[in-house]
């Protein structure tokens, strides 16, 4: 586990300055609790990011969204954008414009920087009505006054999985702060990452329901099985930063809150066997593989975390629900 645990190995708050028309020096954003964004604000960095989106998907350039994207969707986007590049360098010849309609936002106050807001979407990658509708979740953090909004989370959830938000007299989203330790809640927000990864690794601590993202991640791990190869996991904590949890408080006294975490995959082959390598991870791969490939992927995840003891009527006695998972391969590397 030497060399993978070398390859696993790897905002701060901006005091901004500005002169007022009368020539004096004034500080902003440091200690006054103020709206992240106004709703035009937020429009425009959702039609903002779209047409960056649609311009570098169609041309699969990282280059054209670059400055849209950040945290682990930033990493997901922008490694794939290259591989695909690699693999097709005239393009996405099956580009479909992506469009976000019926957009809400969901607009926390907040001192400093960064600030951020989440929107709430259609898109048109689902079928509307039904088993298949779903909604699009973006998380936009902009890290100064003269900084461009990027996403940072993506995830897409039912209608029916995303609860309604507390709002202060103002009609303001109220954060989970990101230091939050709230013993009233199921598990802590700002422990999430290291408490999703001890348990893929351990199974405890035991605080996520049963699903194909927790539970039954585990079990198909640990039932990989394939003649001449072994297979072993490393996974790692990513909370600091642009990766840091974003999380915002529920009507219940719960949480909604996104998270991110880095996961690796190690595949050895038996003498005379080698792994096999796809377009995409050849396109991402650093070394040569002999018999060993090993892959590392950027995954974010949606959850709820309820109050602590909550229980519900799914029957998941008041544990997290991880509502989405969205990996992506960002590098890999033969030995």
């Amino acid at each position: 586990m030497t060399r993978l645990g070398r390859l696993a190995a790897g905002l701060a708050t901006a005091t901004v300055l500005s002169v007022t028309a009368s020539g004096c020096v004034t500080v902003h954003g440091e200690l006054e609790v103020v709206p992240g964004a106004t709703e035009s604000e937020a429009a425009k960095a959702l039609e903002d990011f779209t047409v960056a989106y649609n311009k570098a998907d169609k041309a699969y350039d990282p280059a054209l969204d670059e400055d849209r994207v950040t945290g682990s969707l930033g990493a997901i986007n922008q490694a794939g954008l290259a591989a695909r590049r690699k693999n097709s360098p005239e393009g996405n010849a099956q580009h479909k414009p992506l469009e976000l309609t019926d957009a809400s936002y969901a607009i926390p106050k907040k001192a400093g920087w960064p600030r951020w807001f989440l929107a709430d979407t259609d898109s048109n990658r689902d079928q509307d009505g039904g088993k298949q509708d779903t909604r699009w979740l973006l998380t936009f953090v902009r890290t100064g006054p003269d900084a461009p909004w990027k996403v940072s989370y993506l995830a897409v959830a039912s209608p029916s999985e995303i609860p309604k938000f507390r709002e202060d007299a103002d009609g303001y989203a109220q954060p989970v702060p990101s230091a939050s330790t709230d013993a009233t809640l199921a598990t802590a927000p700002a422990e999430l990452s290291t408490t999703y990864t001890d348990y893929l690794r351990d199974g405890a601590p035991d605080v996520f329901a049963p699903g194909s993202m927790t539970s039954g991640w585990r079990d198909a791990r640990k039932n990989t099985r394939r003649a001449g190869f072994s297979y072993q996991y490393v996974d790692q904590a990513l909370d600091s930063g642009t990766f840091a949890p974003l999380g915002l408080t529920t009507e219940d006294g719960g949480a909604l809150v996104f998270f991110s975490s880095k996961h690796f995959e190690r595949q050895t082959a038996a003498q005379g066997l080698r792994p096999t390598v796809t377009a995409d991870v050849e396109a991402l791969l650093s070394g040569e593989v002999k018999s060993t490939l090993t892959k590392e992927r950027v995954s974010s995840q949606l959850v709820y975390v309820p109050k602590k003891a909550a229980g519900d009527a799914g029957g998941t006695d008041g544990k997290v629900r991880v509502l989405n998972r969205l990996p992506g391969l960002v590098a890999a590397q033969g030995s």
